[in-house]
C-alpha cells in the first residue's frame, strides 16, 4: 500500500481507499456461487489506527497523494472526517477527501449521515460527491438521488437559518459538488 501510495503521488493520481467491508461471509454459498456473488456486510475493524499511520507515513516522505477515503460503517463517520482534516496541506484544496457513502450506504439516510458529519468537522464545500460503480446500470441514477439529496439536505438547512438564502452561493457550492 505505501508503494503504490508513493507512485500515485509522483503520477498525480487520486488513491480511492473503500474501508471498513467485511467480505465473504458466507463460505457455504461463497463456494457453491464464487466470489463477488454477495454475502458481504458491513465491518466493525479498528481501521483508523492503521489509516492514520499509512497516511502520516506517506505525509512525512512528502508522498501523500490526493486521496478519498470511504467509509462503510456509519458508527465511524466522525473518525474518518476528522481524520481527513489531519492531513491538509495546502498543495492543493480538499487533498484529502471524506467521501461519500457506498455500497450499503448509498441511500437517502447514510448519505444525509455521511454529509453532516463531513459538514460539522470539515468543509462541505470542497466534498468531492457521489462516486459510481459505471460496471452496474443503477450506479447511474444514484447521481440524481445524491444530488436531490444534497439539495434536500442544504435546502432544509437554508429554511433553519443555519445557511444564508443565497442561491448564488448555496447553487455555486451544490454544482462544484455535483
Amino acid at each position: 500500500m505505501h508503494f503504490f501510495g508513493v507512485l500515485d503521488a509522483e503520477k498525480g493520481w487520486t488513491k480511492q481507499l473503500h474501508l471498513m467491508a467485511q467480505r465473504s461471509n458466507n463460505m457455504r454459498l461463497l463456494e457453491q456461487l464464487g466470489p463477488d456473488t454477495g454475502f458481504d456486510s458491513i465491518g466493525d475493524m479498528p481501521q483508523i489506527d492503521a489509516l492514520s499511520r499509512y497516511l502520516d507515513g506517506l505525509d512525512q516522505e512528502g508522498s501523500l497523494p490526493k486521496t478519498i477515503i470511504y467509509n462503510l460503517n456509519p458508527a465511524w463517520n466522525y473518525a474518518f472526517a476528522t481524520m481527513a482534516g489531519n492531513f491538509q496541506d495546502g498543495s492543493v484544496a480538499g487533498k484529502i477527501q471524506f467521501g461519500s457513502g457506498w455500497w450499503f450506504l448509498d441511500q437517502k439516510e447514510a448519505m444525509e449521515w455521511q454529509m453532516n458529519a463531513l459538514s460539522n468537522c470539515g468543509l462541505l464545500s470542497r466534498f468531492v460527491g457521489m462516486l459510481t460503480d459505471s460496471r452496474s446500470f443503477m450506479s447511474y441514477p444514484r447521481h440524481e438521488y445524491f444530488r436531490r439529496t444534497l439539495c434536500n439536505l442544504l435546502g432544509a438547512d437554508i429554511d433553519k437559518g443555519l445557511l444564508p438564502r443565497d442561491l448564488a452561493l448555496v447553487g455555486g457550492m451544490v454544482r462544484g459538488i455535483c
